[in-house]
């Protein structure tokens, strides 16, 4: 084994306290990289609020960092450090990486790419290939997202170079909501905006020191209004929407005013 490592001319003459280095480094990094995962995310759980998202962030840059370091301890026991060795390695991986693996490596790249530009963090709330939901990792490979429904979508970063990403949150702890409502086209249109502005306003999911505002837009079958606020907390936001929905439906019933029934439906428009 030894004599046929040695005739390839870049791989050192292993020995077998080698392999089990080899071994205990990876396992090591593995080992690692799960406990400071597990480790941030729940101080970043019982930190204050402000503190939660960079916390958050700093997992998937020490999770490259421990493989990058990884790296840097196995190579120089698989392969004596020459420049001829390493020009070989880095040619070799990149042939393997562009006709075998091409796909996988264009998520490896867009992945690094993920983690140095920022388009999200963990603990955004992105849409992203058709799901919508909060980053919950930063793979090397893909990125993983809980939707609303609790499920869990696993999508590559691949899909980097060719979709957009919508970013609702971008490191905020907060997130734009909006509740609709539909009334009959025959009322007070200002009394109706003056009421929905007051109900966003005393939500207490409201986030402190914003602004509420309500846009009309008038329908074939009625008027379509849009209550827009900010929550507190972007986790809140499907509470906070409920709540503006119920209410402001109660305050416009008290209004004694109509609402809209659409005689057909609309498809793919706002």
């Amino acid at each position: 084994m030894n004599e046929h490592a040695g005739s390839l001319g870049i791989l050192r003459n292993l020995e077998s306290n080698d392999l089990v280095l080899v071994a205990g480094a990876v396992a090591l990094a593995w080992l690692l990289a799960s406990a400071l995962r597990w480790v941030l995310r729940h101080a970043a759980e019982s930190a204050p609020l402000r503190l939660r998202l960079p916390i958050l962030r700093l997992i998937p840059l020490l999770r490259l960092a421990i493989g990058i370091a990884a790296l840097a301890v196995i190579v120089p026991i698989l392969v004596e450090p020459t420049f001829q060795n390493v020009v070989a390695i880095v040619a070799s991986v990149g042939l393997a990486l562009a006709f075998v693996l091409k796909d996988y490596a264009s998520s490896l790249v867009a992945g690094v790419v993920t983690v140095l530009e920022g388009p999200y963090q963990p603990g955004d709330w992105i849409k992203l290939d058709g799901t919508y939901g909060e980053v919950k990792q930063i793979g090397a490979r893909a990125v993983h997202i809980v939707t609303a429904y609790d499920n869990e979508v696993i999508i590559p970063h691949s899909r980097l170079w060719s979709k957009s990403i919508s970013n609702a949150t971008s490191g905020s702890h907060s997130v734009l909501c909006v509740a609709d409502f539909y009334l009959h086209p025959d009322h007070d249109g200002e009394a109706v905006r003056r009421r929905l502005v007051e109900i966003g306003k005393t939500s207490t999911y409201l986030m402190p020191e914003t602004q509420v505002s309500v846009v009309a837009q008038e329908k074939p079958w009625g008027t379509h209004y849009k209550l827009k606020a900010y929550v507190k907390e972007s986790r809140d936001q499907f509470d906070f929407v409920t709540d503006l929905t119920l209410r402001g439906k109660e305050a416009l019933r008290a209004m004694n005013l109509r609402f809209a029934q659409a005689p057909y439906a609309e498809v793919g428009r706002e």
